[in-house]
């Protein structure tokens, strides 16, 4: 195991050789670092997670695209894994506290936030392409859950989240700038497409350690999915839960629309220092369809036959 320092001496030497962009998000820059865009508020702690970070066997986690459903997800997650307790805690839930991103962090923060010490099992969650995951989470028993999203929709959510962090009064991103960037996969853990295509593959390989979910069936049947992620975190519901149910009183507190209205995700900020209130808009499916030109859809269908026509892989629209 590296030391923080050792870490942060080859942090050095590496990132001055790496190509660099301007990132979408914020005016932070992006770095080009084995195939993935890496912003560099959090390119040491890749590093170091990279070396250092030991997966257990009964870690959970979540890896997604950024603006591809992670912050519902980490709610739904949460709320499955730690259910025998939550709902007795009534007003007390952690959910309606803090923000889900505070208790589902990313292993990249684990320098601050010494993640040895949370209790098992663990959720944690990264935007880390599948290659650039630390190997121990590769060789270990752990379960990876990732969530992916029709890009156009990801898009859209992902530039006006950038629109947010500049603030109301600011001149916002310009949208076929972005679209451009986007398109040419230079984007916070981009290329999109390289992304969901990894899990994608690495989910048939070994379906028994990655769930892959798509957005948009999510939304379709939340239910049935919340019990199929439960089944394949080996924590079923029974037949009591599910007559009390508990299935439904999950639904209802991680709502989109819920989650929303908390006024721990109305105020404050994340421990990246974004609100909380940039996490939520619409998280409809289909709403770049108000944002999007013809010919910017016409540009983006010809990249995912391009990119996922030979896998048999497509994104309901």
């Amino acid at each position: 195991m590296s030391t923080e320092k050792e870490v942060a001496d080859e942090f050095e030497a590496k990132i001055k050789n790496l190509p660099r962009e301007k990132n979408l998000v914020n005016d932070v820059h992006l770095y080009y670092y084995q195939g993935c865009w890496i912003p560099d508020l959090i390119c040491s702690g890749v590093f170091s997670s990279e070396r250092n970070f030991m997966a257990r066997d009964d870690d959970i986690i979540l890896s997604s695209c950024p603006k591809s459903g992670t912050t519902w997800l980490k709610a739904l997650l949460f709320s499955i894994v730690n259910r025998t307790y939550l709902f007795a805690l009534a007003d007390n839930n952690p959910l309606l506290k803090v923000n889900p991103h505070e208790l589902v962090p990313f292993i990249y923060h684990s320098q601050s936030l010494n993640i040895e010490t949370i209790p098992p099992p663990r959720l944690l969650a990264t935007h880390l392409l599948y290659d650039l995951l630390p190997p121990s989470i590769k060789t270990s028993s752990c379960k990876i859950v990732y969530v992916s999203r029709n890009p156009m929709d990801q898009f859209i959510s992902l530039w006006h989240f950038s629109c947010k962090l500049k603030g109301a009064e600011a001149e916002p991103h310009h949208l076929e700038e972005c679209f451009d960037r986007f398109c040419r996969g230079i984007h916070a853990f981009g290329p999109f497409w390289d992304h969901v295509l990894g899990y994608w593959k690495a989910s048939l390989e070994r379906p028994h350690k990655i769930l892959f979910l798509k957005y948009e069936e999510l939304k379709k049947d939340t239910a049935s999915n919340i019990k199929k992620l439960a089944e394949f975190l080996e924590l079923p519901f029974s037949e009591d839960e599910e007559k009390q149910g508990v299935v439904e009183e999950i639904l209802t507190l991680c709502s989109l629309e819920n989650l929303k209205n908390l006024a721990a995700n109305k105020n404050g900020t994340t421990r990246t220092g974004f609100p909380n209130s940039a996490y939520f808009r619409k998280g409809e499916v289909g709403d770049w369809k108000n944002f999007l030109t013809a010919s910017m859809v016409e540009r983006m269908e010809k990249i995912m036959k391009e990119k996922f026509g030979k896998y048999n892989f497509s994104f309901e629209s």
